[in-house]
């Protein structure tokens, strides 16, 4: 089945960032392969994307289960006939001191958010490499490349991404594929993950202000699939400073999220809920609801992103600088000239 409307594939596509995604895919008309555990969630979010102007296939899968990621990507060429677009999101973490997590966590928390990525990126590769088209964005995080106290697990996972796809596209391009693979690093961003995570502090894990709302990060990673030969995006100001900062000042920035980020991640006045969350079973569980894309943070998240439009934009933005630089000189030319008259 070819109408030359685009597949995209979604993992985590029931809630969040990846729902988000979902429906901005279907906004375009792209047919969308939604792929998660939940199954509340994937029914909520196929709902959505048929009425953005999508089409819709659900599959629930562990993305920690590599035989079943390559028999999801199997449905979807079963279905659809190829895929064009890859995009893992899927991820599950722990909100805890390192010494607080068990090995079993650590393991899973690795295996859904790394491990899941990479089952992912070969089943995508297994359909994209034959074609020798294909575009797989990896959803990274600020956190890739900025660990931060109490996500060792996430952020050592985020960090492996990084290295990975950084070889993989490597390889890519030493092979003269076409298939391209970039990578979106985000902020922190208002998703129903704050309440599904496993949760050891005192207070309800928050993410570290400023926030962003999904639909940000949804723009990003969709511009990403259609512009995947630049290897990186960095999504949000926020982003991009950390980033620099770690680059620059890496030690200073130890000590300042050593005394930051504790009460940054959790709210004070609230208790945490030390549940299993979603690290075992999906959070809308078998009798559970639908989360969608929005956390509880509505009131604070920042709808837009001058950062990630300039990331986007990066022609228009340097021929601005350029045009600025230009006239800036004409101007500083004309005024020499008038007072040497």
């Amino acid at each position: 089945m070819d109408d030359g409307r685009r597949v995209v594939v979604v993992t985590g596509a029931s809630g969040g960032v990846g729902r988000a995604t979902a429906r901005a895919f279907a906004a375009r008309g792209d047919r969308v392969a939604l792929l998660a555990r939940g199954r509340e969630g994937l029914a909520a979010a196929a709902d959505e994307v048929q009425r953005a102007g999508g089409e819709a296939l659900t599959v629930s899968v562990d993305m920690a289960d590599a035989k079943a990621v390559e028999d999801a990507a199997q449905q979807v060429v079963d279905a659809y006939g190829h895929i064009d677009v890859w995009v893992n999101d899927a991820f599950t973490g722990v909100f805890a001191p390192f010494t607080e997590i068990t090995p079993d966590e650590f393991r899973r928390v690795t295996e859904v958010t790394y491990l899941g990525f990479v089952f992912g990126t070969r089943a995508a590769l297994r359909h994209m490499l034959p074609r020798d088209r294909g575009t797989i964005v990896q959803v990274g995080s600020a956190l890739a490349y900025r660990g931060v106290p109490l996500q060792a697990a996430y952020c050592g996972a985020k960090h492996a991404i990084q290295g990975f796809n950084e070889s993989l596209r490597c390889e890519l391009l030493h092979s003269r594929s076409r298939v391209r693979t970039t990578m979106v690093q985000l902020p922190g961003l208002n998703t129903p993950q704050f309440d599904w995570v496993l949760n050891r502090m005192p207070g309800r894990a928050r993410p570290v202000a400023p926030v962003y709302q999904p639909e940000v990060a949804a723009r990003a990673i969709v511009h990403a699939a259609g512009h995947a030969r630049r290897r990186e995006y960095w999504v949000g100001g926020s982003t991009a400073a950390t980033l620099v900062a770690n680059a620059v000042i890496p030690g200073l920035l130890d000590r300042y999220l050593a005394r930051t980020a504790f009460d940054g991640q959790q709210e004070g006045g609230t208790r945490g809920s030390h549940g299993p969350g979603n690290l075992w079973e999906p959070a809308d569980g078998p009798h559970g609801h639908d989360h969608g894309a929005h956390g509880r943070f509505d009131d604070e998240a920042i709808g837009h992103s001058p950062q990630e439009w300039a990331s986007r934009n990066r022609g228009r933005v340097g021929a601005g600088l350029l045009a600025a630089g230009v006239g800036a000189a004409v101007t500083a030319g004309l005024r020499r000239k008038a007072r040497a008259v």
